[in-house]
């Protein structure tokens, strides 16, 4: 129950390339890339919205003593 020798490997790997294909692998590693530029580029632009200067509340003391 340890860990899986080289031959387990090679037979998981024959079966991932036997129902995806050779061309489908990179096509979905391409996606998951595009998919962490975008969430990078999407927290870069909440950065920068929080950053930008704007209107601020200024709050003053009840003075009623």
């Amino acid at each position: 129950m340890g860990s899986f020798s080289m031959w387990h490997w090679l037979i998981v790997l024959a079966i991932v390339l036997l129902l995806f294909g050779r061309g489908k692998i990179p096509e979905l590693m391409g996606d998951v890339a595009k998919g962490i530029k975008s969430f990078k580029k999407g927290m870069s632009d909440d950065e920068a919205d929080t950053a930008a200067p704007g209107k601020s509340v200024d709050h003053k003391a009840d003075e009623t003593k």
